[in-house]
């Protein structure tokens, strides 16, 4: 049987498996589905059509599935998925999706959304994906798998953040970034690649040199941008890595791309 605190709130409907732990205070709305291992801590709340899968955790005062901040919304019968062992922590914020999206947000697998972190409506978490404390993500935001997002970023909405990406804490994030890329600031530029990441996930020294060909062909080489883009799918646009990077670039967009900026163009520059 689960573990459910006397002072807890589960409304009938809901489906909690057996080795699921609910804290004290915790609320669970009627259409809520909790998998096995789910554990969801004191003053938590979770509403609205929301699955949390096996191993998810729920830290204290953190909120999913609650509505969209749309005012287009009007109760619709959207939904939150989040993947197994995902981990919400306090304070964090999960709302479900809008009718004027996908009308799901979601989380994927070995995700951790950190202290006060916003996760808008109709977003699109990949697996292991991580947002530091305090990060604001707008709504329809896309992000790729072991993508880390640093502290206090805000990511517009719409914007999408590609695989293996890193983001800078404290940024502000208006244009798509590359998979692979690393980028800070406020407004954000591209800073280059992200390179610490690649070395730690086992891409190897032909990939990462292939990789920073590109992209120094892409950002840094003269000529319009898609004279540059022909280039580099000429030269080097057989390697997967740097074709994947082709294909998201040529991805429909609401945001546009990311750029690199003229301090990021002189310390690459001096590093080649």
């Amino acid at each position: 049987m689960p573990q459910i605190h006397p002072t807890a709130i589960v409304e009938e409907g809901a489906r909690i498996a057996g080795s699921v732990v609910i804290g004290p205070y915790a609320t669970v709305g009627a259409q809520v589905v909790l998998d096995e291992g789910v554990q969801v801590g004191a003053h938590a709340v979770l509403d609205g059509v929301t699955h949390l899968a096996e191993g998810v955790q729920v830290l204290p005062f953190a909120s999913v599935g609650l509505p969209p901040q749309d005012l287009k919304y009007k109760g619709e019968p959207t939904r939150v998925e989040i993947g197994p062992r995902s981990i919400i922590r306090e304070h964090a914020t999960v709302h479900r999706g809008s009718v004027g999206g996908e009308g799901i947000t979601r989380l994927g697998a070995d995700c951790l959304i950190m202290c006060v972190a916003h996760v808008g409506h109709d977003c699109q978490l990949e697996d292991k994906v991580i947002l530091a404390n305090n990060v604001m993500l707008g709504g329809h935001v896309h992000i790729g798998d072991n993508v880390f997002v640093g502290g206090g970023t805000a990511i517009h909405q719409s914007v999408r953040i590609g695989r293996q990406a890193v983001i800078g804490g404290m940024s502000g994030v208006e244009r798509d970034v590359i998979p692979f890329g690393s980028c800070m600031g406020n407004r954000a530029r591209l800073i280059g690649l992200n390179l610490i990441g690649l070395k730690r996930r086992g891409f190897g020294r032909e990939a990462i040199n292939a990789l920073r060909a590109a992209y120094r062909g892409l950002f840094l080489g003269r000529g319009t941008f898609e004279a540059r883009m022909a280039l580099v799918a000429q030269d080097q646009g057989s390697q997967p890595q740097v074709a994947e990077i082709l294909a998201f670039i040529e991805a429909a967009s609401r945001r546009g791309l990311m750029r690199a900026g003229r301090q990021t163009d002189d310390a690459e520059a001096e590093a080649a």
